[in-house]
């Protein structure tokens, strides 16, 4: 079992920023990429921004140069820092966990979410 406690959504005006966490525990034997999702209503989930083992980084065209993802590998633990927010931003924010198995097998965990709601 992995546990993944998020915490740091809330509400703000555009152009605020916020900063999210996700703690990651229980059976976590080799992280292949920790990261976040988010879902607005209506639409899919999608990719916000992820870490890889390595150290590599991946964003959303949408909030490249506004929100950085760190990663503090001691307490598996990730960061999400999200400046100069704006209404489209608004979501449920999920951590994800990839683990690593094999090639093949890459199990995913999820967080229960948090909610950033940003208002213009």
């Amino acid at each position: 079992q992995v546990q993944l406690v998020e915490s740091g959504g809330g509400s703000v005006q555009a152009g605020d920023s916020l900063r999210l966490s996700c703690a990651a525990s229980g059976n976590i034997f080799s992280i292949n990429a920790m990261g976040w999702y988010r879902q607005a209503p209506g639409k899919q989930r999608e990719l916000v921004a992820r870490i890889i083992r390595g150290g590599s980084t991946n964003y959303a065209d949408s909030v490249k140069g506004r929100f950085t993802i760190s990663r503090d590998n001691v307490n598996d633990t990730i960061y999400l820092q999200m400046n100069s927010l704006k209404p489209e931003d608004t979501a449920v924010y999920y951590c994800n966990v990839q683990l690593y198995v094999s090639v093949l097998v890459r199990p995913n965990y999820w967080g229960q979410g948090t909610q950033v709601t940003v208002s213009s």
